[in-house]
């Protein structure tokens, strides 16, 4: 799916996303990433859902979100509570969608000022 891209540019948008990528103002990653309005595009050494671990999630609280936005991948799947549990314990919520959801949602939360981050499985 292609999106409008914001023409300001300041804040990294979602432009398009597809099976197996998604582009981050016209950028393609075709790996899994962590994605915040203002910062660059952070690589996210996980490459399937069951390969997921606490240290994947703990990298997000160097970002400090008020909340993450999990792209489960292709289908909706919910991490074991004890995976994000450094979010819990910092009061970051954590909303898990598929990936394709997750990229629709984040493109809103940051549109409306929010300090999102979608921490986006894209899986090999």
């Amino acid at each position: 799916m292609k999106l409008h891209q914001d023409s300001s540019g300041a804040l990294n948008t979602v432009t398009a996303y597809g099976a197996h990528y998604v582009d981050v103002n016209l950028v393609r990653h075709e790996s899994s990433i962590l994605l915040l309005p203002d910062t660059p595009v952070i690589a996210w050494p996980v490459a399937s859902f069951d390969a997921l671990a606490p240290e994947h999630f703990e990298l997000l609280l160097e970002q400090a979100p008020e909340l993450v936005v999990f792209g489960s991948g292709a289908r909706l799947r919910f991490p074991h509570p004890r995976l994000t549990a450094s979010l819990s314990a910092r009061r970051i919520g954590v909303e898990t969608m598929d990936f394709m959801a997750a990229c629709r949602t984040y493109n809103i939360l940051m549109a409306e000022g929010r300090r999102v981050c979608a921490a986006l499985l894209i899986e090999q």
